[in-house]
C-alpha cells in the first residue's frame, strides 16, 4: 500500500510540472504572439519608417554662393570646384599622425598643411571631415584613387571655394569667408536657419559676406539616395536641385576703387566718397588692404603673423572703425554750428593775431604771423586757428555737442558692414562715462579750446566725417550710408533696391548751407587747396586738414624731419562737387603725411576727376601722388573707360573640377581592399596745435 500510495504521489507531482511546463510554454507563446501583433500591426508605421530611413539617406546638396559684383556688373567674389583630401578622425583604423605620414608619401603634405589641420582639429569634433590638402591636381588625385584602400577614413571630396579674383583690391568692402567654427556652429543650431546650414562648412566672417550672408548663402538642396547595408549609396532616389544664392550688387565702381588704392602706394589710411543724393558709397578704401583668398581654405601661421604684427595693421578696416582727430576739415561744421545757435553771424569779424591765450596757455596758429581780420568766410577759406579758438571758448563743450551730434559725429552711421565704432564727441556727460576716476571726469575750460579745430578729445571715422560733410553740402538732407545697391534674384533675375531711404533732414538755413559751400569753394580758388585744384573742369568745395598724431609742447615747434614715421601729422581732405548741386562728398585721410594739401588733397582731386569727368591720370601723374609730390595732374590724362582694371583677375579652372577626368579613370582600375584591409593706432588726443 505505501508503495501504491508512493507511486501516486509522483504521478501527481509529475502532472504538476507537465501542465507548469505546458502552461509556460503556452504564455510564452502567447507572449510572442502577443509581441508580433503589436509589432506588425501597432507599430507598424513606425517601424516601417526606420527601416526605411536605414534604407534611404538623405544627403544635403550645398547651393553655390551668390556673386558679388560692383555697380558695372565687375565680379568681384565667385565660386569654383575643385577636389581635396580630406579625413574624419572618428573612422581611422591607425594613429592619425602616422596616417598623415602615410599620406604625405603619396600626396603632397606641407607643414603648414599640418597645422592647419590640426588647428581645424580644435575648432571641430572628431567625427568631421578635414581637409588635410586643398586643390589638389589630376596627378594627385589619381594616385591617391589609386591607393585609397589604404586609407580607410580618408576620401577626396568635391569642394567650392570662395574666389576673389583681384585678390587685395576692395579686401575691407567684400570681406571673406572662412570654416564655420563651433561657436558659429551652434548659433546657428539655436536658429531657424539650421536646416537652411546642412552640409554647409563656411561661412561670412567680415565684410559683405558676412553681413549679407542670408542673401548670399542660398537655399540648400537635397538628395535621397538608396543606400546598402555598409552605406554606401546604390541608387537616388529623388532630387531637390539647390537654389544658388542671390547676386549683391554693389554701389562702389571697382575701377575708381583700384584707383584710390593705387593713389595710396604704401601709405596707410582711408578714403570714403558718398553719392549725397542717396547715400550709396562711391569708394571705401582702406590701406594697407589684404588678399581675402588666404582665409578661405584656413589661413596658415606664417601668414596670419604677418597680418596680425605687422605695425600698419593691415586687418584694420580704417574707414570703418579707425578713428581719428579730423583737424581743420572740423572747422565748417563748427561754423555752421556757431550760425544756428546764433553765437556768431556770418560777417563778425575778429582778430587774428596767430596766437590765443586762454589764462596761461598760448594755443599756437599755423605760422609765424596772423591773418589779421577774418570773418567766417575767410576763416574757412584761410583756416584761422585763433578764430575757431574763440569760438569754442564763446559756444563750450556741450553746445558744440548739441550743434554737431545731428551730423553724425559720435554715433553710428548705420552702414552695411558690421564692426562700426562711434568715434568721440566730447561732451562733459560724455567724460563723466568715459573715465571712471573723479580728477578725470571733471572738463576743464581748457580743453574746449582745442576742440574747436578738431583736435583734443574729438576723434571720428572717415565714414562719419564724409556722412557728415553729404549732410552739410546738401543743405541738411540725411541717408544711412549704403555699400550695396541692390540684390539680384538669381531665379527671377528681378533686382530689389537696397539704398537707403532719406532719414529726417536737418533744419539748415538756405543762406547758411549758401555760404558754407562758397567758403569751401574759397578753399580751392583762393585757399589752401589752390594749387592742387588749379585747372579743374568743374567747380568744387574743400577742406584741407591736419592732425596732430601726437601731441607736442606748448613752446615746441613741429619738425617733421625729426619725428619718427608714426609720430608725424596725419594729411586730410573732405571735398564735394559740383557746388551748385552737390553729387558727390568725400573724406580722407593719408596717415603721417603732413599738411593736408601736400597728400590728402591729391587724392581727392583724381577722385572728382573720375567721377564728374571720366579721366583717369597719367602713369607720372599716379607716381607722384602715390609718394605725396602731386599738385595739380601731370601728363594728360586718359579716358576711364579706356584704362583697363590693373592687375588681371586670377585664372579660374575652365573643365569643372581639377582632377575630375583623373578621378574617374583611376576609379576604374584602382586594386580593391582585402577583406582585411585671422586698432588702428590709438590716436593721442591733444590739446591745441596747428591744424590747417
Amino acid at each position: 500500500m505505501t508503495e501504491l500510495k508512493n507511486v501516486e504521489q509522483e504521478l501527481s507531482r509529475f502532472r504538476l510540472r507537465l501542465f507548469a511546463a505546458a502552461a509556460f510554454v503556452l504564455i510564452g507563446f502567447g507572449l510572442l504572439a502577443a509581441r508580433l501583433v503589436f509589432l506588425q500591426i501597432y507599430k507598424h508605421e513606425e517601424l516601417s519608417t526606420q527601416a526605411e530611413a536605414n534604407r534611404i539617406a538623405v544627403v544635403p546638396i550645398v547651393p553655390n554662393r551668390g556673386l558679388i559684383v560692383d555697380r558695372q556688373g565687375v565680379v568681384l567674389a565667385n565660386n569654383y570646384s575643385a577636389y581635396t583630401l580630406e579625413i574624419t578622425p572618428a573612422k581611422l583604423d591607425a594613429d592619425l599622425d602616422a596616417t598623415i605620414d602615410q599620406l604625405a608619401e603619396v600626396i603632397d603634405i606641407q607643414p603648414r598643411d599640418r597645422r592647419r589641420f590640426k588647428r581645424l582639429m580644435d575648432e571641430s569634433k572628431g567625427f568631421e571631415s578635414l581637409p588635410i590638402r586643398t586643390k589638389l591636381t589630376d596627378e594627385e588625385v589619381a594616385r591617391f584613387t589609386a591607393q585609397r584602400f589604404r586609407f580607410p577614413g580618408v576620401d577626396i571630396k568635391a569642394r567650392l571655394f570662395r574666389n576673389y579674383p583681384y585678390g587685395q583690391l576692395a579686401s575691407h568692402v567684400l570681406g571673406y569667408i572662412g570654416r564655420i567654427n563651433q561657436k558659429e556652429k551652434e548659433a546657428i543650431e539655436d536658429s531657424e536657419d539650421a536646416a537652411n546650414y546642412r552640409g554647409t562648412d563656411y561661412i561670412g566672417k567680415l565684410g559683405i559676406e558676412q553681413n549679407y550672408e542670408s542673401e548670399l548663402h542660398g537655399i540648400t538642396g537635397f538628395e535621397e539616395v538608396e543606400t546598402s547595408a555598409g552605406g554606401r549609396a546604390v541608387r537616388r532616389l529623388k532630387s531637390n536641385p539647390a537654389t544658388p544664392g542671390n547676386t549683391v550688387r554693389l554701389s562702389i565702381d571697382i575701377k575708381l576703387q583700384a584707383l584710390i588704392e593705387e593713389l595710396f602706394g604704401d601709405r596707410r589710411g582711408a578714403l570714403v566718397a558718398i553719392d549725397p543724393r542717396n547715400g550709396e558709397v562711391l569708394a571705401f578704401v582702406s590701406k594697407p588692404t589684404f588678399d581675402p583668398n588666404l582665409f578661405v581654405d584656413g589661413i596658415d601661421n606664417e601668414s596670419w603673423k604677418e597680418l596680425n604684427e605687422s605695425i600698419d595693421k593691415p586687418l584694420l578696416n580704417r574707414a570703418l572703425r579707425g578713428t581719428y582727430p579730423p583737424g581743420s576739415t572740423f572747422k565748417p561744421f563748427m561754423a555752421m554750428a556757431a550760425l544756428n545757435s546764433g553765437k556768431r553771424s556770418a560777417h563778425q569779424a575778429i582778430l587774428d593775431n596767430g596766437t590765443f591765450m586762454f589764462g596761461n596757455h598760448r594755443f599756437r596758429s599755423h605760422g609765424d604771423g596772423g591773418l589779421g581780420m577774418v570773418d567766417m568766410y575767410r576763416s574757412i577759406v584761410k583756416s584761422s586757428n585763433v578764430y575757431y579758438y574763440s569760438l569754442a571758448n564763446e559756444m563750450g563743450v556741450d553746445l558744440m555737442h548739441e550743434q554737431l551730434m545731428p551730423f553724425g559725429f559720435g554715433r553710428l552711421t548705420g552702414i552695411d558692414l558690421k564692426g562700426e565704432v562711434t568715434g568721440d564727441l566730447p561732451s562733459t556727460e560724455w567724460k563723466r562715462k568715459k573715465y571712471k576716476r573723479p580728477e578725470q571726469q571733471k572738463w576743464y575750460a581748457g580743453e574746449t579750446i582745442s576742440l574747436g579745430i578738431g583736435q583734443g578729445y574729438n576723434n571720428f571715422t572717415m565714414l562719419q566725417l564724409a556722412s557728415a560733410t553729404a549732410t552739410l553740402v546738401s543743405g541738411g538732407q540725411r541717408f544711412q550710408p549704403r555699400l550695396v545697391r541692390e540684390i539680384e534674384d538669381v531665379l527671377t533675375h528681378e533686382r530689389r533696391q537696397i539704398s537707403s531711404e532719406a532719414l529726417e533732414p536737418l533744419a539748415l538755413k538756405p543762406e547758411h548751407v549758401e555760404l558754407i559751400r562758397n567758403a569751401l569753394h574759397g578753399v580751392t580758388q583762393e585757399g589752401t587747396s589752390t594749387r592742387v585744384f588749379m585747372g579743374a573742369g568743374y567747380k568744387s568745395g574743400g577742406k584741407t586738414g591736419t592732425a596732430q598724431a601726437v601731441g607736442i609742447r606748448q613752446n615746441e615747434k613741429y619738425n617733421k624731419e625729426r619725428m619718427g614715421e608714426y609720430l608725424r601729422d596725419h594729411s586730410l581732405y573732405t571735398a564735394f562737387a559740383p557746388v551748385d548741386n552737390p553729387q558727390v562728398a568725400l573724406a580722407v585721410i593719408v596717415e603721417n603725411s603732413g599738411f593736408g594739401a601736400e597728400a590728402a588733397a591729391p587724392i581727392a582731386r583724381r577722385v572728382l576727376d573720375y567721377l564728374l569727368m571720366g579721366l583717369y591720370p597719367s602713369v607720372e601723374d599716379i607716381a607722384a601722388a602715390r609718394v605725396g609730390q602731386a599738385g595739380a595732374p601731370l601728363g594728360k590724362p586718359r579716358q576711364a573707360v579706356d584704362v583697363p582694371l590693373p592687375g588681371a583677375p586670377a585664372a579660374m579652372p575652365e573643365n569643372g573640377p581639377p582632377g575630375a577626368a583623373a578621378l574617374a579613370a583611376a576609379a576604374a582600375s584602382a586594386p580593391q581592399p582585402s577583406a582585411s584591409a585671422v586698432p588702428a593706432r590709438q590716436v593721442v588726443p591733444v590739446s591745441a596745435g596747428a591744424s590747417r
